[in-house]
Formats: structure tokens, C-alpha cells, sequence
């Protein structure tokens, strides 16, 4: 575990909620994380001493702190990096991400960031279930076990295969929050932040949206990978992150499909078939 201090960690949670509010997202989730930081900042024990004693647990008892802030916070304590802050910030870099896997060094990396698309280790994990990390070159069924195995320690949960699959939102719902993204781009309406990768000038380029539907969080971005650069399709790839207060972050993303009976029309990558049914 990293030597992170309450107060780091507070400052981290006031730097996402700062984002959030300039990045449009709803004023009670802004100030959830701005209401957690407090908490964390006049807390007497050390949250690593906390999180030893009690596991994440011990971190959702907290006032103010529920499951998704206390996954965070584990997050943080554990590898030294928030991704969800890092997105925010536009300085993700997912290929250094998955590198922090043992056995996936960094040309492996790159061709899964590559063929899935994924910039989280959740987003990699949901990959394992489904079955596409395995296609991805290099890899197959035995090695995708391993990284399956060690998502699950690094993730704290346990391995996908053989249990019921994560909880997602349905495919409607993805749908509309990409058409919800795709239009206020367009219009212009978004605000903009400015990837690090890809983006030798600095330029503020890249609208994120920051949206709820039900219980679900979600943040959208046109997809910044080096496959999207290549083919063209910055402006037409969509990557939703989501997540509820009892449910961990995930990613799909959203493309326009180019043959079959779904050409020209929008889909979810790895739930085409709900797709087509819709």
C-alpha cells in the first residue's frame, strides 16, 4: 500500500468534485465528494490504518463515504492512482494502466488497449467475462485465466469466469446517453478538456459529458485511442463509464456499425445482439 495521508486524500476528492462542477455534472454528486472529503480531512486514524484494520468496509462506515467513495479511496490506497480523477484530468493513460498487471508487459498492453478499447482494469475485467480478451492476439483462453485471476486480487473481487456477470445498465439506456453525448457535442454544448495522449499542441478538444439516468453515473467521451485516430472515428466512437453508489465503475463503447444487418447503426461493442434485438 502507498503512504497516502488523509489529507492527500481529501485534496484528491476536492480536485474531482472541483471537475465535476466545471465539467457540468449534477450538484449533489459534486457534492457528495466535496461532503466526503471533509469527513476525511477531520478523521483521527489514518484511512491505510483503517482500510488494514477493517477492509473497505471500514471505509463505507464513514459518514459520507458509501461504497463508490470508498472504492476510490481503496484505489488510492492501493496503487497510488485514481483513474476516474486522471480521466477527469484528461492525463489517462490506460497502457501504463494495464501494465501494472503482472505477466502483461508493455506491448502486450497495447495490443489489448488496442483490439478492446478498455482504459480501466474494471473495463478489462468486464472484458474477461464476456469472452473478447481471450480473442485478442497473444492471449487466448490459458492467459486470459491468469489475468482474470489477477484482476480479481487487484480489483478485490473475484475471478469472472463461472459467476454471474456484472451488473450494466441496459442497452436502451446506453443508447440514449450516447445520442444525449453525440448531440450536445455537436451543438457545441459540452465543455472540453484537453488529453494528454494524442494531443501534441494542448488543445482543449475532447467534450466529456457527466449525466444520470435512474441510479446510473455516467461519463461519456469520444474515444481518444490510437485505433480510433487511425481509422477516423474520433468523432463517432463514444466510451460510457457508469457506475451506481453499490456498483463499480464499468465502460462500453459505443460505435456505429459498418456491415451486417446493423450498418449505420448504433451499437454497443460486446451487447450487439440486445442490440438487434432492441
Amino acid at each position: 500500500m502507498t503512504g497516502w495521508d488523509n489529507q492527500t486524500i481529501a485534496a484528491k476528492l476536492r480536485e474531482l468534485a472541483d471537475l465535476l462542477e466545471q465539467q457540468q455534472a449534477n450538484p449533489f454528486r459534486v457534492n457528495a465528494y466535496r461532503r466526503a472529503a471533509r469527513i476525511i480531512a477531520g478523521h483521527g486514524e489514518a484511512l491505510i490504518s483503517l482500510l488494514e484494520r477493517e477492509g473497505l468496509e471500514g471505509l463505507e462506515r464513514l459518514p459520507g463515504v458509501g461504497h463508490s467513495i470508498a472504492l476510490a479511496i481503496e484505489e488510492i490506497l492501493h496503487t497510488g492512482r485514481w483513474l476516474q480523477l486522471d480521466r477527469l484530468r484528461g492525463s489517462l493513460d490506460p497502457e501504463q494502466v494495464f501494465r501494472s498487471i503482472p505477466g502483461v508487459g508493455p506491448e502486450l498492453a497495447k495490443r489489448i488497449h488496442d483490439a478492446l478499447e478498455v482504459e480501466t482494469l474494471a473495463g478489462l475485467e468486464l472484458a474477461v467475462h464476456d469472452g473478447r480478451l481471450e480473442h485478442v492476439p497473444g492471449v487466448g483462453p490459458r492467459r486470459s485465466g491468469m489475468i482474470s485471476a489477477a484482476l480479481a486480487q487487484m480489483l478485490r473481487t473475484r475471478p469472472a469466469r463461472g459467476h454471474p456477470p456484472p451488473v450494466e445498465p441496459p442497452v436502451e439506456m446506453l443508447l440514449d446517453v450516447d445520442r444525449e453525448y453525440r448531440e450536445k457535442a455537436a451543438a457545441g454544448n459540452l465543455h472540453k478538456i484537453a488529453p494528454r495522449r494524442f494531443n501534441p499542441t494542448g488543445e482543449a478538444w475532447l467534450p466529456i459529458l457527466h449525466t444520470q439516468r435512474d441510479d446510473w453515473h455516467f461519463t461519456a467521451l469520444f474515444s481518444n485511442t490510437a485505433r480510433a485516430h487511425e481509422l477516423a472515428k474520433t468523432n463517432d466512437w463514444v466510451v460510457l463509464y457508469f457506475h451506481t453508489d453499490h456498483e463499480p465503475e464499468a465502460q462500453r463503447t459505443v460505435v456505429t456499425e459498418t456491415h451486417g444487418p446493423m450498418a449505420g447503426r448504433r451499437v454497443v461493442r460486446g451487447r450487439e445482439g440486445e442490440c438487434a434485438e432492441l
